[in-house]
C-alpha cells in the first residue's frame, strides 16, 4: 500500500466520521426542538431555519434516513479503517519485539479498536452533546445535508422503515409520525393552578386558563342544551309565530321540525324575521327560511365541536345520541360560556336568582328548593315539586296573582331544632302561569318571644 492511497483512505475515513456526526447531530438536534420554537424561528428567520421546519414536520422519516445514514458510514468507516490501520501499526509492532506470527492479529484488533473508539467520540458522542446543549443552531447547520440524504435515499428509507412498522403493528403498537413533545392538558393545569397558588398569576386568569385547557377534552354531552329544554317551531308555523315565540322566550334560535326534534328540517333566527316585510309575515312559512343545521355525536370533543358550530351559519348544531335520537342543541355562546362563564347577553335576565329585599329574599321562582335552602335558610318539605314556585302552587292551590301571599310552614332557620322559623311567600311577578319571581320572609312562631319568660 503506497502513501497515497494511506493518505486518501484516511481523508475518506475522517469524511466518513464526519458524515456520521451529521446525522447523529440531525436525530438528537431535531428531537430536541419544540414546534413552536420551530415554526416561530421559520417565520422570522433564513433558509436554514425552513429546512429545519421542513425536518421537523417529516420528523419520523428524517430518523429513519439518519439511522440508515449512520449505519451507511459506520459500516463504511470501519470497511476503510480496519486494513489501514492495521497495515499502519504492523511495523509499530514489530519494532515493539512482537512474535512475527502475532503481529497481524494484534494489529487488526488494535485497528478495530481505534476505529471504534475514533468514529464512537467524534462521530457520535461529541454531536449528541452538542445537540442537546445547542439544539436550535445544531440543527440549522445539519437539517440541509440530512434533507438532501433522505431524498436521494427515500426508497431505501421506505422500506426500512415500512418494514419496521409492519413489525410494531403485529406487536399491537401503532407507530407514530412524530414525537409528543407539548405538555399534556394535566400538566399544563397543574403548572396553572401552582402559578396560582404562589401568586404569579391571578384566580380569575388560573380559572379562564384551566377551563380553555379542559374544553378540549369534554364532549358535546357536557355543552348541549337538553332535548327538554329546546323550544321548536313546527314546519307550517310562520315568520309572526317566530316573533312571538322570541318575544315569550328570549331565544334567538329556533330548530323548525316536522313532528318533534328528531324530524328537524333546520334553525332560524330572530333576525331572520326583519328579511321579511311586516304584511308578509302571518303567512310566510318557517320551512322556507329553514337553515341546514349540522348533527354532531354527542361525544364529539370541544375543540371539534366547535369548528363544526363556527362553519354553520347560524353558529348552532344538533347533538345526537348514540340511537340516532336528538339528544339536544348546543350554540357557539354555550361553547363560550364554558370556557369564559356565564355571559350576559339581551335575551339575558340582569336580575340575580336571589337577592336580599327587606327582611327577607327576593328569589326566582325556577329555583330548585336546595338552592333556596343554600341561600336563604328556608328547607322545604318533601312534595311532588321541584321548584319553589312549584311549592307555592301547591300550596295555593290555584295560577296566583302578584301580590297574593301563602303560608309555607315551619322551617328550621339553620339545620336544627332550636330555631324555628315561620316562613311566608308572596308572588311579586307572573310570567303567564307561571310564578317568575316571589319573596320569602321568616317570622318567629308565635309564642317564640315568651320562650324565655318564667
Amino acid at each position: 500500500m503506497n502513501v497515497a492511497t494511506v493518505v486518501l483512505s484516511l481523508l475518506a475515513i475522517a469524511g466518513l466520521t464526519l458524515g456520521t456526526a451529521v446525522f447523529v447531530a440531525a436525530e438528537f438536534s431535531l428531537t430536541a426542538l419544540e414546534r413552536s420554537t420551530v415554526d416561530a424561528n421559520a417565520r422570522s428567520g433564513d433558509r436554514r431555519d425552513r429546512f429545519v421546519q421542513q425536518a421537523h414536520r417529516t420528523l419520523s422519516f428524517q430518523l429513519s434516513g439518519a439511522q440508515l445514514g449512520i449505519s451507511i458510514t459506520t459500516l463504511a468507516t470501519g470497511f476503510l479503517a480496519e486494513p489501514v490501520l492495521a497495515r499502519l501499526l504492523s511495523p509499530v509492532l514489530d519494532l515493539v519485539g512482537l512474535p512475527a506470527g502475532a503481529v497481524p492479529g494484534i494489529a487488526l484488533v488494535l485497528a478495530i479498536l481505534l476505529a471504534t473508539s475514533v468514529s464512537m467520540v467524534f462521530g457520535e458522542l461529541v454531536p449528541k452533546n452538542l445537540a442537546v446543549a445547542r439544539p436550535i443552531q445544531t440543527a440549522r447547520a445539519s437539517s440541509g445535508p440530512q434533507l438532501a440524504f433522505s431524498w436521494l435515499f427515500t426508497p431505501a428509507i421506505k422500506l426500512t422503515n415500512g418494514t419496521a412498522n409492519w413489525i410494531l403493528r403485529r406487536l399491537g403498537i401503532e407507530p407514530a409520525e412524530e414525537l409528543r413533545s407539548a405538555r399534556s392538558v394535566q400538566e399544563l393545569g397543574s403548572l396553572v393552578r401552582s402559578s396560582a397558588q404562589r401568586g404569579a398569576i391571578d384566580a380569575d386568569t388560573a380559572d379562564l386558563v384551566d377551563r380553555s385547557l379542559q374544553f378540549g377534552a369534554r364532549i358535546a354531552e357536557e355543552f348541549m342544551t337538553p332535548r327538554t329544554e329546546i323550544e321548536a317551531l313546527q314546519i307550517h308555523d310562520t315568520v309572526a309565530d317566530l316573533q312571538r315565540a322570541a318575544t315569550a322566550t328570549g331565544f334567538s334560535r329556533f330548530p323548525v321540525v316536522d313532528g318533534d326534534l328528531d324530524e328537524t328540517v333546520g334553525i332560524v333566527h330572530v333576525k331572520q324575521i326583519f328579511g321579511v316585510p311586516p304584511a308578509e309575515r302571518a303567512h310566510t312559512r318557517l320551512d322556507r327560511l329553514a337553515v341546514p343545521v349540522p348533527r354532531v355525536p354527542s361525544t364529539l370533543d370541544g375543540d371539534a365541536l366547535m369548528s363544526q358550530v363556527r362553519a354553520n351559519g347560524l353558529q348552532a348544531a344538533l347533538v345526537v345520541d348514540e340511537y340516532g335520537g336528538t339528544a339536544g342543541m348546543v350554540t357557539v355562546e354555550d361553547l363560550i360560556e364554558e370556557i369564559v362563564g356565564d355571559v350576559r347577553d339581551e335575551h339575558d335576565d340582569a336580575t340575580p336568582d336571589v337577592r336580599r329585599s327587606g327582611d327577607g329574599w327576593e328569589v326566582t321562582g325556577l329555583l330548585r328548593i336546595d338552592e333556596v335552602a343554600a341561600a336563604t335558610g328556608f328547607r322545604g318539605p318533601d312534595g311532588e315539586y321541584e321548584t319553589i314556585g312549584g311549592l307555592v302552587l301547591e300550596r295555593l292551590g290555584h295560577i296566583p296573582v302578584p301580590g297574593e301571599s301563602v303560608d309555607l310552614g315551619v322551617s328550621d332557620a339553620d339545620g336544627s331544632a332550636r330555631n324555628p322559623m315561620l316562613w311566608r311567600a308572596t308572588v311579586v311577578v307572573m310570567d303567564g302561569r307561571r310564578i317568575d319571581r316571589l319573596t320569602l320572609t321568616r317570622e318567629p312562631r308565635a309564642g317564640d318571644d315568651h320562650e324565655g319568660d318564667s
